[in-house]
């Protein structure tokens, strides 16, 4: 088997053909198939083959054969008959197989030229691996691989089509029915085609293929079906020469797809330069019409005239000019795209026809951007120019304006004869109102002049309105020659009837300067005697009675002054009547008339005595109120040294009482009805100070005492001593319910009044835990007396010395019990119930239990007949009113639970 296959076939491949020279089917199939292929070229020179093994003997047609399919010459063969020269042609052959890189391995001439069927078919498989496969590619694929994808990708879309090998994918024949169809789907009805007649699909495809694809019929279909699997080789051989057939075909589509491409390139090239031609024209033909539209240098007379223009230009610049920036864009851009495409296709450079190169629309476009700048900087230059004009127009006749508003009234202003009834004030003041207007002339001559400049600047710019502007300056200049001589004629007569009245004005003026404070004088001496005064003291109201007689000696001489005022005014008059002179109206420097001088005179000496009345009235006021300042400060002193005193008192005889506790109890009450009986002074006191207060006295310099104060120390006064009783009473209680003798109660209170440091009723944590250690209150040996909390490192020293220590908890429990409120102090009466309490022996809850269980006849429930029977009425139903019923296992009706009442009776639960 070596000696007939390729050896770069591989080992596998050699394998499997081994196994089909045991199958004598596939030496029938490569019989047929390798005699159809062969004579598929032979024919092309003339010949065919009948026997593939005895035809090919004498290496003749073996040489033909392998020059028509290589297109090469052989050397030539040997026309004898002998077996040399049939060795010799085989020989010829197979070296030139041999020298296409075909390595034949144990090929020998002997076994062709001998007529061996296996060799001479294995040769013939080397040829058509060499010259028909061998040299088909797809994808990178070659020989048998390359046919198998390029079969896949034909027969892809094709149902019931699934190409694997070249063996069993084909025996059903419509692999080669798909193969027809893709490439000549006229040839082939696809769809009429089943998959269970695999002999009909077989046949059609060969029969079509011999037809109009002269590929000659190499297989049988009934070989094909009825062979298990179909040579391989065969297959591939038969195949190949498809792949060959359509081969040509895809050649010469994708010579016309070539065209096809270079033609579109051209026409596309074409289209480029005919668009470039006819937007290079219309750009061209666009700026043609715009220079001469922006060379226009017309000028226009006013300044919205050119600003219209400006509006033209800048819509030109905003709306037409962008989209021919972008035409000029587009033409560049497709000018060098199009040479570039030229260039890349190996075409030859486009050139524009005459005038329409880029460079010459470059050199348009510049010439048109040179003049959008001329006719820019052109109509800014004629805005500022007209602007200029306009603005000259339009000050001159701001200014002619301003002056003729200035003018307007002036000559009647300076023709009136006003001065000739008016005072001397009046005429000083036109005077110098006429000073001032002249000072108002001299400043509108630069005005004037400045109106006159302009007109003139107008008329040598060629103003187009400068015929009104001459007229008009003119009229102005003619009225300013008429004012300067109306101003210097008023002039004269206002200083001459100035002199006249300077005589009259002297004494009006003299008038006018002594009758000025004498009215403020007066208006002030008014004003003093009608004003409110307010005083709280006999020495306020002194002082104003003594300022008071001072005014009054003054008034003589100002009597005096008042008459020579008077005096003035009847000169004016004398002068006046003498020289036949008609006043005009009052004084011109005062409105103080000599009848306004005398009638507040006469006023103000009314005013006088009432004045006298009221001071009286008021000095007499406050010697009353003085008075009572004195009896409050009387009482309030002896009532404040009283209440101090007895609070001292109280206080040592809360601490000094002696004798049994009835005995400072009946001496307390006694005290305290002796301080009740001294309330009438107090009521004494109350009174005097409602006086005060209905009197609007607010201060008192004879005591430093207030109702207040004195008000709040009584009812301390009352306090303590109600205080003090409380506190005995409280005692008293305590011994008997706690069995204390008179003598323990003693000793508390000395013990508690000697740690008492500050008299004041309290003891702070410290003096009490040493009050405790005093009394022997052993609080470390007790079981129930746990040391409390710690005092200062010299008092422990203390403690330690006299063999008495205490603990910080039983102190803090002690603490809870004797201060509830966590105030830090502890009164006598809180020290005398704990100190009873722990002395002494006390009811407890299981001893009350005890006591309603033997009235229970011990039971542990109590009827209300059992209360009723062993309490008196009022403690029976009390009981009854808040014992809870019974529920345990013995209960029955009416059962009430003494227990729970009893522990609630000491706080262990609620009542």
């Amino acid at each position: 088997i070596k000696n007939i296959l390729l050896q770069s076939t591989g080992d596998k491949e050699n394998d499997w053909d081994r196994d089909l020279l045991l199958d004598p089917a596939w030496e029938k199939q490569q019989r047929k198939t390798f005699t159809a292929w062969c004579n598929s070229h032979l024919r092309k020179a003339g010949t065919q083959i009948e026997n593939i093994e005895e035809d090919f003997r004498d290496g003749l047609k073996l040489m033909l054969l392998l020059e028509v399919i290589s297109g090469e010459r052989l050397p030539k063969p040997e026309r004898g008959k002998m077996r040399v020269h049939k060795i010799n042609n085989v020989n010829k052959a197979l070296d030139f197989i041999a020298s296409k890189g075909v390595k034949l391995v144990s090929i020998g001439a002997e076994e062709i030229v001998d007529g061996n069927a296996k060799m001479t078919l294995g040769m013939i498989w080397t040829i058509i691996l060499r010259f028909a496969i061998q040299d088909i590619s797809v994808e990178e694929t070659s020989a048998k691989e390359g046919l198998l994808l390029w079969c896949q990708r034909k027969t892809a879309p094709y149902k019931n089509v699934n190409v694997q090998n070249f063996h069993i994918s084909w025996k059903d024949g419509l692999a080669f029915n798909a193969l027809i169809h893709r490439h000549r789907p006229d040839l082939i009805d696809y769809d009429s085609l089943r998959k269970d007649d695999p002999v009909t699909n077989l046949n059609n495809a060969f029969e079509v293929a011999e037809k109009h694809l002269d590929i000659p019929k190499m297989l049988d279909a009934e070989d094909i079906v009825n062979t298990a699997r179909p040579d391989e080789k065969a297959i591939m051989t038969y195949v190949s020469s498809f792949y060959h057939a359509f081969s040509g075909a895809q050649k010469a589509e994708t010579a016309a797809n070539r065209i096809c491409k270079v033609l579109a390139v051209n026409q596309e090239n074409e289209q480029m330069m005919e668009d470039y031609e006819k937007l290079a024209s219309e750009l061209l033909e666009w700026i043609r019409r715009t220079i001469p539209w922006l060379e226009n240098r017309t000028q226009e007379k006013t300044v919205q005239d050119m600003q219209a223009k400006q509006e033209d230009f800048r819509d030109y610049r905003c709306v037409h000019k962008p989209p021919k920036v972008q035409e000029k864009c587009q033409l560049e851009i497709s000018f060098n795209t199009l040479q570039t495409k030229l260039r890349l296709s190996n075409r030859p450079a486009f050139m524009p026809s005459e005038g329409r190169m880029v460079s010459d629309i470059n050199g348009a476009w510049h010439t048109l951007e040179g003049a959008e700048k001329g006719y820019e900087e052109w109509i800014l230059s004629e805005i500022r120019r007209l602007e200029r004009l306009e603005h000259l127009a339009e000050k001159f006749h701001q200014k002619a304006a301003i002056h003729e508003s200035w003018t307007d009234g002036k000559e009647a202003m300076l023709t009136q004869k006003d001065y000739e009834t008016s005072t001397l004030s009046e005429v000083k003041a036109l005077l110098r109102k006429h000073e001032a207007f002249e000072s108002d002339l001299a400043a509108h001559q630069d005005r004037v002049e400045q109106i006159a400049a302009i007109a003139q600047e107008l008329n040598e710019l060629d103003y187009y309105d400068s015929a009104s502007v001459n007229a008009r300056c003119q009229k102005i200049c003619d009225q300013w020659d008429v004012l300067g001589a109306l101003t210097q004629s008023r002039k004269e007569s206002l200083e001459r009837t100035e002199k006249q009245l300077e005589s009259i004005d002297e004494l009006y003026l003299e008038y006018a300067k002594r009758a000025a404070p004498f009215n403020n004088w007066m208006e002030g001496a008014m004003e003093d005697l009608q004003d409110m005064f307010i005083v709280h003291n006999i020495e306020e109201i002194q002082g104003l009675i003594t300022a008071h007689e001072q005014f009054k000696s003054t008034l003589a001489e100002a009597n005096k002054e008042r008459e020579a005022i008077q005096a003035i005014q009847a000169e004016v008059q004398k002068i006046a009547q003498s020289n036949g002179i008609k006043l005009s109206g009052a004084n011109p420097y005062t409105t103080i008339t000599p009848e306004s001088i005398d009638n507040k005179w006469e006023k103000a000496m009314d005013m006088v005595p009432l004045r006298d009345n009221a001071l009286q009235d008021e000095l007499n006021k406050q010697n009353s109120n003085d008075t009572l300042r004195a009896k409050f400060a009387t009482q309030a002193n002896t009532v404040g040294a009283y209440i101090q005193a007895k609070m001292e008192e109280i206080g040592r005889i809360s601490i000094e009482m002696n004798g049994t506790l009835e005995d400072q109890l009946t001496n307390l009450r006694e005290y305290q009805k002796t301080i009740m009986s001294y309330m009438p002074e107090i009521n004494t006191l109350e009174g005097y100070h409602q006086l005060i207060q209905e009197a609007l006295i607010f201060d008192n310099q004879y005591t430093s005492y207030t109702m207040e104060h004195l008000r709040v120390g009584w009812e301390q006064l009352l306090t303590t001593i109600a205080r003090t009783i409380n506190e005995v009473e409280n005692q008293i209680l305590t011994r008997d319910a706690k069995g204390i003798s008179q003598e323990q109660l003693q000793e508390y209170r000395a013990s508690f009044n000697h740690f008492d440091k500050d008299h004041s009723g309290a003891l702070m944590a410290e003096e009490f835990k040493a009050c405790l250690i005093s009394l022997g209150y052993d609080v470390e040996n007790d079981k129930q007396k746990r040391s409390g909390q710690m005092v200062s490192d010299d008092f422990r020293a203390l403690l330690i010395s006299t063999g008495n220590s205490l603990g910080d908890s039983e102190f803090s429990r002690i603490m809870g019990i004797v201060d509830p409120n966590g105030s830090g102090a502890v009164t006598f009466q809180a020290f005398i119930d704990f100190m009873s309490r722990e002395t002494t022996d006390t009811d407890t809850a299981d001893q009350v239990i005890a006591s309603f269980k033997i009235l229970a006849a011990d039971k542990n429930f109590i009827t209300a007949d059992e209360l009723r029977r062993e309490l008196p009425p009022d403690q029976a139903e009390y009981c009854i009113a808040r014992m809870a019923p019974y529920t345990g296992p013995d209960a029955i009706p009416g059962a009430l639970d003494y227990m729970s009442f009893s522990t609630a009776l000491y706080g262990e639960s609620d009542l």
